[in-house]
C-alpha cells in the first residue's frame, strides 16, 4: 500500500503531538526527541511531525510518498526522470529515525516531495546524506530537507 506523507516543522511539539492525536484518532506510530510520526490507515497517510523554533507557526516541512519496495523508488526514479524532473536519488540513508531509499524532486514553488521506502528503523534521526545528483542542482543540508 502506498500512501502520501505530509511532514510539518512545528513549534510546540507535545501541543501538536496532543492536537493531530485527537484529529487523526491514532496515537503516534513512532516517537523520538523533536521528532512524531503518525501512521493512519484511512485515509492512507504518514503524518510527520518535526520540531522547529519554539513558538513558530507550523509550516510544510517536505511531501511525498511511501511506497513498498525499493524497487518502486527505482520505478519512480526512472519515471520522473523520463519525464525531465531533476532527481536525486538516495540509497541507504538514514533520515527521520529510519534507513530509507529514496529520491527527491521539487514542484514548481520549489517544495520537496519524496518516493521513499523504509528499510529499517534507526536510533539515530540522520544528518546530511550523500546524493546523486545532477550538477544543476545543490544537494540538500539535511536529511529532510
Amino acid at each position: 500500500m502506498s500512501r502520501l506523507q505530509l511532514a510539518l516543522r512545528v513549534g510546540d511539539l507535545d501541543a501538536s503531538i496532543a492536537f493531530y492525536t485527537k484529529l487523526l484518532g491514532v496515537e503516534p506510530a513512532k516517537l523520538r526527541p523533536g521528532y512524531a510520526n503518525f501512521a493512519v490507515t484511512e485515509p492512507p497517510l504518514k503524518l510527520v511531525l518535526l520540531e522547529g523554533e519554539p513558538a513558530q507557526d507550523t509550516v510544510l516541512d517536505h511531501l511525498g510518498v511511501e511506497v513498498e519496495t525499493s524497487e518502486q523508488v527505482g520505478t519512480a526514479t526512472r519515471r520522473l526522470s523520463e519525464l525531465g524532473l531533476f532527481t536525486e536519488v538516495e540509497n541507504d540513508t538514514t533520515c527521520c529515525y529510519a534507513v530509507q531509499d529514496k529520491v527527491w524532486v521539487h514542484g514548481p514553488g520549489s517544495e520537496p516531495w519524496e518516493v521513499y521506502v523504509v528499510k529499517d528503523d534507526s536510533a539515530d534521526y540522520g544528518t546530511n546524506p550523500e546524493l546523486t545528483t545532477t550538477p544543476d542542482r545543490a544537494a540538500p543540508s539535511a536529511c529532510c530537507s
